[in-house]
């Protein structure tokens, strides 16, 4: 069987102050002609269909437009409810979409109900894992404390149980949207941090033939049977080296995996480029960059007048304009920088609490700490539930 592994579609998303409707709306065009072009047999979209729980009209028309598409191929597509969407109203009408050959999986209860395909080797069941807050399916799941290896690993077992009555020679397929280790994120995805770890291990999608992964937005291969599609647009400054791709993956009669990547259709290259004002506006090695989409990072020791201005007249899709002045290693500015790069909420909470009292939170206050903010996260999940 033949899939085509896509996924963080995030409909209605922005680019900075780029309205990226047209270029989702050329990804939809180009997934459809990719699944004529490759025979595909299926479809699956691994989570972040809309960029938030309440999508603008215009969002809601593209997907709208993009299901007719996919169900007039006559090619069955399944799809899960990510962290950005609200899997009730992704959900909405799945039972009659999945006569159209659609199928939405977005209730947590249905982790272990499959999604029967066949082809000439026999049936292939897909599983579809909605994106699991552990806080809101704790219960679902019976897992004494929410965390995501927990709900995560317990969802599977309802598959592997599911798997086990099957004929044998059954292939599977699980669709997951988390943030699995070994995977490389960036600055586009929402964090989902709970407890202090985010990551699960690799070793809970054992027993499957294959594992479509979504949430992080860099094309990846954790194993030959665990693979990020990454998401078909860039949505931030730090996937401006990433290609983006889906994944075209074939199982055999035994359910072995070969995958071959395909690209996304790319609206405008990123470039990052760092210096002074007069450097950039002078540098020959930066011709390639005029017609992309800038992050320009300033590096002047006093803010240049008018840099936006100058700077797109060489650079007219300049974006973001960062002010990063050189100075010395004593500086307290940079000292300060250095101590907040690459801390986590909880651990700057921690520094602030050495700074204050003279002593850093002990084993209990850390605890505290720890359930202050997942305490929040939750909170901020049952408001996206209830919208």
């Amino acid at each position: 069987m033949r899939l085509l592994h896509t996924s963080d579609w995030h409909l209605g998303r922005s680019f900075h102050r780029v309205n990226m409707l047209e270029a989702q709306a050329d990804f939809i065009t180009h997934l459809v002609a990719t699944v004529r072009e490759t025979s595909a047999d299926a479809v699956v979209v691994s989570g972040d269909v809309y960029d938030r729980a309440v999508p603008p009209l215009a969002a809601v028309e593209l997907f709208d437009e993009a299901l007719h598409r996919l169900a007039d191929l006559g090619v069955p597509t399944v799809m899960i409810s990510g962290n950005h969407d609200s899997a009730r109203r992704l959900g909405v009408g799945a039972g009659l979409i999945g006569r159209a050959g659609i199928h939405l999986r977005t209730r947590p209860s249905d982790a272990g109900t499959p999604v029967v395909l066949a082809d000439a080797h026999g049936d292939v069941a897909f599983y579809g894992l909605p994106y699991l807050e552990p806080a809101l399916v704790k219960d679902e799941f019976a897992v004494e404390k929410a965390g995501h290896e927990a709900v995560l690993a317990a969802a599977m077992e309802r598959v592997r149980a599911d798997l086990a009555t099957r004929a044998p020679g059954t292939r599977s397929v699980v669709l997951a949207h988390a943030f699995v280790t070994g995977g490389r994120g960036s600055d586009s995805e929402r964090d989902i941090t709970v407890g202090g770890v985010a990551a699960v291990p690799v070793s809970v999608f054992d027993g499957v033939d294959y594992a479509a992964l979504g949430h992080l937005h860099g094309c990846q291969t954790l194993t030959e049977r665990v693979r990020y599609s990454g998401s078909p647009l860039a949505y931030s400054f730090s996937e401006t080296e990433h290609r983006k791709s889906m994944w075209l993956v074939d199982l055999d009669a035994t359910g072995q995996v070969t995958a071959e990547r395909l690209d996304c259709p790319v609206p405008r290259p990123l470039a990052r480029v760092r210096g002074t004002l007069d450097e950039l506006l002078a540098d020959p090695a930066l011709t390639p960059h005029e017609d992309a989409w800038i992050e320009a990072t300033l590096t002047d020791a006093v803010r240049p007048a008018d840099p936006m201005a100058r700077l797109t007249a060489r650079f007219p899709h300049t974006l973001s304009l960062v002010f990063a002045p050189e100075r010395a290693p004593d500086d307290p500015e940079v000292s300060y920088a250095r101590r907040l790069a690459g801390r986590d909420d909880h651990e700057i909470a921690q520094d602030f609490v050495t700074h204050v009292r003279g002593a850093g939170p002990d084993e209990r206050e850390t605890a505290v700490l720890r359930e202050a903010f997942d305490a929040v996260r939750a909170d901020d999940a049952r408001r996206e539930v209830a919208r």
